[in-house]
C-alpha cells in the first residue's frame, strides 16, 4: 500500500507511520517539520502547512491517507477535495468528544454527536488555522469540531472513509503527560495519592495499538465510525495503577482519597489529577472512560497488556529532561501536603 499521512511525527501519528513502514507499506508524511524532522528516513517527507501548502500533493496517487491532524472543517475540507480524487480511502482521526452526551456509559456509534452552532461556527472561522489549539476558545469547541470536520469526510469521500473516534491515547511519546504522570509518579514510589475510588472504571489505549489498526483500516478500506479505546470491558483506576507499579517494580503504596475532600481544596480533575473524573463535577462526564467499542473490535482492533504501555511509557520518560515542563500531573509537595492532611482528618476521625 501507498500510504499518505497528514501529521506522522508525534505520538499517534508517529506510532501510525511506524506501524506501516514495519508492515512494509510506502510511507509518505506531510507535516510542518516542527517535531520528528529526523524521524522515518525510508519514508517519504513533505515539509510543509497544511492549512497553506496542500499543493506540495498536486500530481500525486495514494491507496489511502491517514488524517491525524485535523481540527477545523474549512481546513480538513481543502485537504479531503485536494486528495478525493489522489487517494483511495481517507481514515479521519476524530475524537470520543464528538459525542454530544457523555455522561451515560455505554455509547456506541449511533449515539448523538455535538453540533456547532451557526455563532460558533464563525467564531471557528476565527481561530489560527495553523495551530487552532492555540486559540483560547478552541476547546469548548472541540468536540463540535471533531463533528464538523468528520460530516466533511463523510461528505466528500462517502463510503470510502473511516472515521476513528479515540478516548484517552496513552503509551511513549505521550506528550499530553497524563499517562505519564502515573507511571513515573509510582515509579518513584511510597505513597502516592490515588483520586476517588479504586474500582471507579475507566478505558485507556496504547496508541500503537491504534496505528497499527488505522493502518490495517487503510489497507482494506473498511468504512465506518469507530469508537476506538480500550479494553473491551473497562478496567479499575486500581488496575491501572498497578500496571504502573508493576511496570517499575517500585514500592509504591496507594493512598485513596475521597473525591469530596480533593474538590474541597480545589484539586482539578483530569490536569492536574490526570484520569479522575470525579462523580457529579460538571464537564467531566463519566461516559468519557466507558464506551462501547465492539464496532471496533469486529473489526480487527487488539490491545496490549497495559503493563507493556506502562513499561514502554516509563522507558521513554526516563528519556526526558527532569526540568522539562509537564503538561498535567499533581506536584508533590501540594501532593505531600493533601496526604498529610487526609491522613490527619482520618486519625482525627478514629479518636
Amino acid at each position: 500500500m501507498n500510504l499518505l499521512i497528514l501529521g506522522g511525527t508525534r505520538f499517534l501519528g508517529r506510532h501510525t507511520a511506524e506501524a506501516a513502514l514495519a508492515a512494509g507499506h510506502r510511507v509518505t508524511v506531510f507535516h510542518r517539520g516542527k517535531t520528528g524532522a529526523t524521524l522515518f528516513p525510508n519514508a517519504e517527507h513533505l515539509i510543509g502547512d497544511r492549512a497553506r501548502d496542500l499543493h506540495l500533493l498536486e500530481a500525486r496517487q495514494w491507496d489511502a491517507v491517514v488524517d491525524t491532524s485535523g481540527y477545523l472543517p474549512g481546513v480538513v475540507r481543502e485537504s479531503a477535495e485536494r486528495l478525493r480524487p489522489q487517494v483511495g480511502h481517507y481514515v479521519f482521526v476524530s475524537s470520543i468528544s464528538a459525542y454530544a452526551d457523555l455522561t451515560a456509559p455505554g455509547l456506541d456509534e449511533s449515539a448523538p454527536l455535538s453540533m456547532l452552532t451557526p455563532e460558533q461556527r464563525k467564531q471557528a472561522e476565527s481561530f489560527d488555522r495553523s495551530e487552532p489549539r492555540n486559540s483560547p476558545d478552541f476547546l469548548p469547541l472541540y468536540g463540535a469540531l471533531k463533528t464538523a470536520c468528520e460530516d466533511v469526510v463523510q461528505e466528500i469521500f462517502g463510503e470510502r472513509c473511516a472515521i476513528v473516534r479515540p478516548g484517552l491515547i496513552i503509551g511513549p511519546d505521550d506528550y499530553m503527560d497524563r499517562f505519564p504522570y502515573w507511571v513515573s509518579r509510582i515509579a518513584a514510589g511510597g505513597d502516592v495519592l490515588a483520586p476517588g475510588r479504586p474500582d471507579r472504571l475507566l478505558q485507556v489505549i496504547d496508541s500503537r495499538d491504534i496505528g497499527a489498526w488505522m493502518v490495517r483500516l487503510a489497507g482494506n478500506r473498511t468504512p465506518g465510525a469507530f469508537n476506538t479505546t480500550g479494553p473491551s470491558v473497562p478496567i479499575p483506576f486500581v488496575q491501572v495503577l498497578e500496571a504502573c507499579r508493576a511496570a517499575s517494580g517500585s514500592d509504591a503504596r496507594f493512598v485513596w482519597v475521597d473525591d469530596a475532600f480533593l474538590l474541597a481544596r480545589e484539586v482539578g480533575p483530569w490536569e492536574e489529577m490526570p484520569l479522575w473524573i470525579p462523580t457529579g463535577v460538571e464537564g467531566f462526564p463519566a461516559g468519557f472512560l466507558q464506551v462501547d467499542v465492539r464496532r471496533a473490535v469486529a473489526a480487527g482492533l487488539t490491545f496490549r497488556p497495559l503493563v507493556e504501555s506502562a513499561r514502554d511509557t516509563l522507558v521513554w520518560e526516563r528519556t526526558r529532561p527532569a526540568e522539562a515542563p509537564r503538561r498535567a500531573g499533581l506536584g508533590r509537595e501540594k501532593e505531600r501536603a493533601l496526604l498529610e492532611a487526609w491522613k490527619s482528618e482520618a486519625q482525627a476521625g478514629r479518636a
